[in-house]
């Protein structure tokens, strides 16, 4: 039991991600999450409407079983095989957070200011929760996937747009993070 509940070393998860990477490769599968998105949306109709919906989405549908099991694994991972109620960030982080209004750092894996049903009625949590959204939304179509299918699947097959997605990520991610998040809060 000690091994499910304590993090897995690089050496381990690494050739597990590549092996499991090789075989939808072989397979002739690519791995991304926001392209379930896509999927969900023609099984409900929008294939009819526009042409980029348009498609055989039960070729796909081994991705929802990912989508699915990522969900439940979270679930389980967090209700069942974790014994602190939130991950462990470092001080100086918690005492950033604090200063800008989380005082839920350090005690949760998210946020109660932005995600416990108070947030729903306070203005600025639900703007930025549906802005944030939005532009996700919008950065994944842009960039043709989302980073995990860009940084896992993409680099796996040496594809150099998914390397020029993953740097703008990561540049993005630390103007975010160093500019913006201030700013917002």
């Amino acid at each position: 039991m000690d091994l499910i509940l304590q993090p897995w070393p690089w050496y381990v998860a690494g050739p597990l991600i590549a092996l499991i990477m090789f075989m939808l490769i072989f397979m002739g599968k690519q791995f991304g999450m926001s392209s379930n998105l896509r999927t969900m949306c023609t099984m409900c109709g929008a294939g009819k409407t526009a042409g980029f919906f348009d498609f055989n989405w039960k070729a796909q549908k081994w991705n929802l079983v990912v989508v699915i099991g990522a969900a439940l694994g979270g679930f389980i991972a967090m209700n069942f095989l974790t014994a602190e109620a939130a991950v462990a960030i470092n001080p100086d982080t918690v005492s950033n957070l604090k200063e800008l209004g989380f005082n839920s750092a350090g005690n949760a894996y998210l946020p109660d200011e932005l995600y416990s049903l108070e947030a729903l009625t306070d203005w600025k949590a639900l703007s930025i929760l549906i802005i944030g959204g939005l532009l996700i939304g919008f950065g994944a179509r842009w960039a043709g996937g989302c980073t995990s299918g860009h940084a896992i699947s993409g680099l796996s097959n040496l594809q150099l747009p998914s390397l020029i997605a993953v740097i703008g990520f990561f540049l993005g991610g630390l103007f975010m993070v160093h500019v913006l998040f201030p700013l917002i809060f």
